[in-house]
């Protein structure tokens, strides 16, 4: 899997650091019992994912295959497995 390359992109970056704060910050008044801020901080890692999705449209995601490439992609594969 290390060389798709999956997930290393800033749009992926960038999505999972503002979910993982949002979840960061839901754990700490999961634990303070403020109700509040606990659905402040899932507010925020569902912002994480729509902006993570925002920056995939604008072209920071991973590019999409061509037919081109995944014709050449399936035929790699066959020689390896012959």
């Amino acid at each position: 899997m290390a060389g798709s390359s999956h997930g290393h992109t800033p749009a992926a970056w960038t999505g999972v650091i503002i979910s993982f704060i949002g979840f960061c910050v839901a754990g700490v008044f999961m634990v303070a019992a403020n109700v509040v801020g606990f659905w402040a901080g899932m507010a925020v890692v569902l912002i994480g994912g729509i902006v993570g999705l925002a920056m995939k449209a604008a072209g920071l995601g991973m590019p999409k295959e061509s037919a081109e490439m995944a014709q050449a992609r399936a035929r790699a594969a066959q020689a390896q497995v012959s």
